[in-house]
């Protein structure tokens, strides 16, 4: 019964600790950047994956690619509540006519990192772009494994990866802002959730929330 709670308790540090991997940078220069932002486009994220299984490099690709969509519609989902409850001082561009727009210039999931932040914003008629880094070794689109064990957290296997959200400038191209985050058991059960909860937790440092700048 000693050795349980003692594991517990362990579990219970190593589960605050991994909730504290996050990183949140703002540019000194935010206000004198963003002051004219209306709009921003949420682009497909980069994603890196390494899965256990064996699959083809073909495969891979295009699991990498879903789960870059995925984290692109789950944005689009948490701030278009927030945009219901009149939370931010921005709006965001409909993430289909954003990929719209890319699809008839011919920019795809392969060749739009070749693209600047600048071109980009000029082609979507937007203010600033939202984007970001996937690494992950599992389908997080598809849920994390429901599999759950004491043991992960002190192990650490319940790492599952880290995702990244950055915002730049359309204007001048520079990054304005970046939330990093540990991916794991606790982070979300899915893309959605992940999404949901970390954002959540950056409410207060997210530069176009209304709550933040009372």
């Amino acid at each position: 019964m000693k050795l349980k709670k003692l594991l517990t308790g362990i579990a219970v540090l190593f589960a605050l600790f991994a909730h504290g991997q996050k990183n949140i940078y703002e540019s000194a220069r935010f206000e004198e950047y963003s002051g004219e932002h209306t709009v921003l486009a949420i682009i497909p994220f980069f994603t890196h994956l390494e899965l256990d299984e064996g699959v083809s490099r073909t495969e891979l690709q295009r699991l990498q690619e879903k789960e870059g969509y995925a984290v692109q519609q789950a944005l689009e989902t948490y701030f278009g509540r927030g945009k219901k409850k009149k939370k931010f001082t921005v709006d965001f561009q409909n993430t289909e006519n954003t990929n719209a727009i890319l699809a008839k210039n011919n920019i795809n999931y392969d060749n739009i990192d070749t693209y600047t932040i600048k071109e980009l914003s000029k082609l979507l008629e937007v203010d600033g772009i939202i984007s970001g880094n996937l690494d992950l070794n599992i389908l997080l689109s598809e849920g994390v494994p429901a599999e759950s064990s004491i043991f992960d957290f002190i192990l650490g296997d319940a790492d599952y990866g880290r995702v990244g959200i950055k915002i730049s400038d359309g204007d001048s191209g520079k990054l304005l802002w970046k939330y990093e985050q540990k991916i794991n058991k606790r982070t979300g059960k899915n893309t959605d959730d992940l999404i949901d909860r970390m954002m959540k937790q950056a409410t207060r440092k997210f530069p176009y929330d209304k709550e933040r700048q009372r």
